[in-house]
């Protein structure tokens, strides 16, 4: 057995119940915990003088530090005075004490007697006396509402006769309540007990659970007012309500510790990967985010905007997650994308783990024979190598609200309790399935030697088949990546950072779900923009601004095929409007329907314990004016690349114009999303000047008839931008009319062509941005106040709007430097996030971003431009 130290940070622990470690798991992982402790023979050992009970160091070592847990309270509920309780135990402040079997609490005396029962207290007293002056040792404990007789240390016979003359006597008397423990029974005049006691510190305190630890009598009633997910533990031998048992006070002491290390990494994360690190595969139905280390830690089924099965990334271990690693461990050598393609491989020595995802297929053998169905997505892991590896296989669907059984059958193993099936392939892997804090998880040991080198795994989604696939797995692997290289190669990539543009196209491309034609804005949900913090987002949706300015970076890399897509998804949505495309929401599902209602799930921690990890957006519900400027700039782009226009084109475009004309004056919400009153932003009306100047373009150049009104209505709103958005003060365009603060949108009162880039109100809002939010390698949003408490990280779109802003003005060599700075941020296999912290160096928000990607792709181009001229 280890030896147990106490310096409060954990408690190693010797050998436990495994139902009991569970039970821990379990409880550890509740929003709200209450931790309530006997004091007596559970955090202090029983001894023969009472007033020399002090508690165990391992003890209050765990409950200290629980106690400093965020959503983790902790009670001492003892029967001593609460006077002797705090003396004796010398916890800290944040420990609750309550006294008395439930009837005096640290934060006052639950109720103050009314002159009755002062009264009966006081008969109830006397009593007692002349009883302990006839029994020779018998010691009596003056409570506020009560008197407990002592009879420890005491000779059996004379303790016994003592005890029957309470019983027979004082315990008799009307309004007295009787409680009796070990070697002691306690007269109250108050009509309470430690489970009366749990319940109000239940209630008082919101809890979602309680555990509780006990060794006495009086510990039952706590027992029993245990309920759901409630956890009760007894100590020592002898009949119990408690579910759970431990020898003695040491071993609770344990027990605490278990609960300490388990609910620490639940509430702060597991070592917490740092965001950029993690590689995304796809295959154009969803996406998966993979670690360094070659875990999935991310993965939504059936489509990106579904619940995860996988949800490591936002909860631990215990969300969920498919890890592989060499037997012996170690750090991996490294890790890539296979050139051209969504496969990534990580690397060992001896260990190579290849990734990707398949796309459902009904296909046949050079036979005519039919191969194996898979109903939906399929991941592909192909372990190559010598050596043994281990593989742990823990999914859970539904965020980890629903729990599964993994049932080992021929050659794999059947995921049985979602509603969709799933089966994960692994011919000759034996599996060892058991359960971990109530969820089950298989673990296997594969000797890659003893299989000939080789052992694939197939995560089949949408089917319960383990039949063997008869196309080799060299070849279904080269079908997977030949549309990615095809792909690329019909790029027109430029000779800046031509690497990474590649693989920017690849994950903008990656992020587009080709059943619809929408595109993700991110593939996760609630990655953090301040760890720790609460501005954490689910980006798993069709923002219709972020959507066009994905599709657009396309077009300029010479591919229209997903800016087709896009549009015909954007008419959909606007048929669906009913006649008023002003109606139309910022974001849409993937399906192109409105979101339900924003929701948390606080069962999960979040990453590195950044909550709430939210399900939906609030944002579906705000007005955002700006919208309307990218679709309009992207029809455009279609119309030029392509030399016409095609009927949905038109129906979307003149939509676009529509809506602006009804609604270009009003005050809106803006790009930010910031939970404030709508003001008149200068980006919004912005963006509401290039849709109606990119109609004319599109009229102009591809045979439509002449619209003065739309002419009439440009130079309109135009007009007013320049004038109103102009803060004479600040001697720039701020955020919104009337508003000194600064805002990087407000860029685009010259990246839109409204002004030109030797204007000298936008050299001079550059300046202004530059100096107020501008740091180093990044520039931010903005500094104003947007309602939400915390800070957050540089947006990557933002230093892109600066790079370009940098170049119309003239400053090259600017430009130039803030985009090599720019290009290191990214991760090792090439991905950025939404953010980046200059001062911690590493990437914040939801990974990867549409956003980013498709601002370094536009400087690259840029850049490329200005080379060549």
């Amino acid at each position: 057995m280890n030896t147990p130290v106490n310096d409060g940070a954990a408690i190693a622990t010797g050998v436990m119940d495994p139902e009991l470690r569970s039970a821990i798991g379990r409880i550890a992982r509740v929003p709200q915990l209450l931790v309530a402790c006997d004091y007596d023979g559970t955090l202090a050992p029983i001894v023969e003088d009472p007033s020399t009970a002090v508690p165990l160091p391992e003890s209050v070592a765990a409950v200290r530090a629980l106690a400093a847990l965020p959503q983790t309270t902790v009670a001492v509920v003892s029967g001593r005075a609460l006077r002797d309780l705090a003396a004796l135990s010398r916890l800290p402040s944040e420990v609750h004490l309550v006294g008395s079997h439930g009837s005096e609490f640290d934060i006052g005396f639950v109720e103050r007697l009314s002159p009755e029962l002062v009264a009966v207290r006081t008969q109830v007293r006397n009593a007692l006396r002349e009883i302990a002056a006839q029994h020779p040792g018998i010691r009596l404990e003056r409570k506020p509402a009560s008197v407990a007789m002592h009879t420890r240390g005491v000779d059996p016979q004379i303790a016994a006769a003592a005890i029957e003359a309470v019983r027979n006597g004082p315990a008799t008397f009307d309004g007295v309540t009787v409680t009796q423990g070990k070697e002691v029974i306690e007269l109250s005049v108050v009509a309470t007990h430690k489970g009366t006691a749990l319940d109000q510190l239940r209630t008082q305190l919101a809890s979602s659970a309680v555990l509780f630890i006990g060794d006495d009598v009086t510990d039952e009633n706590g027992f029993a007012h245990l309920h759901g997910p409630d956890l009760g533990i007894k100590i020592g031998p002898g009949d119990t309500q408690a579910s759970y048992r431990v020898a003695d006070p040491l071993e609770a002491a344990r027990a605490l510790a278990l609960l300490l290390e388990t609910r620490r990494h639940w509430l702060f994360g597991e070592r917490a990967v740092p965001i950029e690190r993690h590689s995304m595969l796809a295959n154009g139905r969803t996406v998966a985010l993979l670690t360094p280390e070659a875990k999935v830690s991310w993965l939504c089924h059936p489509k990106p905007d579904s619940a995860a099965i996988f949800a490591d990334l936002v909860g631990g271990s215990p969300a969920g997650h498919f890890s592989i690693t060499p037997d012996r461990g170690g750090i991996p050598l490294g890790q890539r994308y296979r050139s051209g393609t969504m496969t990534v491989e990580t690397r060992w020595s001896g260990l190579t783990v290849t990734d990707w995802l398949d796309k459902p297929a009904r296909e046949t053998t050079p036979d005519d024979s039919p191969a194996v169905i898979t109903g939906d997505s399929t991941l592909v892991r192909v372990l190559t190598g010598s050596g043994k590896v281990k593989v742990e296989f823990a999914p859970r669907p539904e965020f980890g609200q629903v729990a599964v059984q993994l049932q080992p059958l021929g050659d794999g193993l059947l995921v049985l309790g979602s509603n969709e099936p799933v089966a994960l392939y692994a011919p000759g892997v034996e599996w060892e399935v058991g359960n971990d804090g109530g969820y089950e998880t298989a673990k296997a040991i594969v000797d890659l030697s003893a299989a000939g080198g080789q052992v694939v795994l197939e995560l089949r989604f949408g089917t319960h088949s383990l039949e063997h696939h008869r196309v080799p797995i060299h070849e279904r692997q080269a079908a997977a990546e030949q549309p990615w290289k095809d792909w690329v190669a019909s790029l027109r990539l430029p000779s800046t950072a031509r690497d990474l543009v590649a693989r920017s196209a690849l994950t903008l491309r990656g992020l587009c779900h080709e059943a619809t034609g929408s595109i993700l804005a991110a593939a996760t949900t609630s990655l953090p923009e301040e760890l720790g913090g609460v501005r954490n987002w689910d980006y798993r949706y069709c923002w219709l601004r972020d959507a066009a300015l994905t599709a657009r970076a396309l077009v300029d890399l010479g591919s229209v095929e997903e800016a087709e897509a896009l549009l015909r998804w954007v008419d959909g949505c606007i048929e669906r409007t009913g006649g008023h495309p002003e109606r139309l929401h910022p974001l849409y599902t993937i399906d192109g329907y409105e979101l339900g209602a924003e929701a948390v799930i606080d069962t999960l921690p979040g990453y590195a314990g950044s909550r709430p990890v939210r399900v939906g957006n609030l944002a579906n519900h705000q007005l955002q004016l700006d919208v309307f400027g990218p679709i309009a700039d992207l029809i455009a782009a279609v119309a030029d690349a392509r030399g016409s226009v095609r009927d949905d084109e038109w129906r979307v475009l003149e939509n676009m114009v529509e809506a602006v004309r009804r609604r270009w004056h009003e005050p809106d919400h803006g790009i930010w999303e910031a939970r404030l009153p709508p003001r008149h932003h200068v980006f919004s009306k912005v963006m509401c000047w290039m849709t109606v100047d990119r109609a004319l373009h599109v009229m102009r150049e591809h045979g439509g008839e002449d619209r003065p009104e739309w002419k009439d209505l440009r130079d309109r709103i135009g007009a007013n931008v320049l004038e109103h958005g102009w803060h004479s003060d600040v001697e720039a365009y701020s955020v919104a009319y009337g508003d000194e603060d600064m805002d990087a949108s407000s860029l685009w009162i010259g990246l839109s062509g409204l002004l030109p880039g030797d204007d000298p109100r936008f050299l001079s809002t550059v300046l202004r941005i530059e100096a107020d939010l501008r740091s180093g390698p990044v520039v931010y949003r903005y500094h104003w106040d947007d309602g939400l408490p915390g800070r957050e990280g540089g947006f990557h779109i933002c230093t892109a709007w600066l790079i370009e802003a940098y170049l119309r003005t003239g400053r090259r060599t600017d430009a130039e430097e803030l985009f090599a700075q720019m290009v290191l941020t990214a991760g090792p296999t090439g991905l950025l996030p939404e953010q980046y912290d200059p001062l911690a160096e590493r990437g914040l928000g939801n990974h990867p971003q549409a956003y980013s990607h498709l601002g370094l792709i536009r400087c690259a181009l840029l850049l490329d431009n200005m080379l060549k001229q």
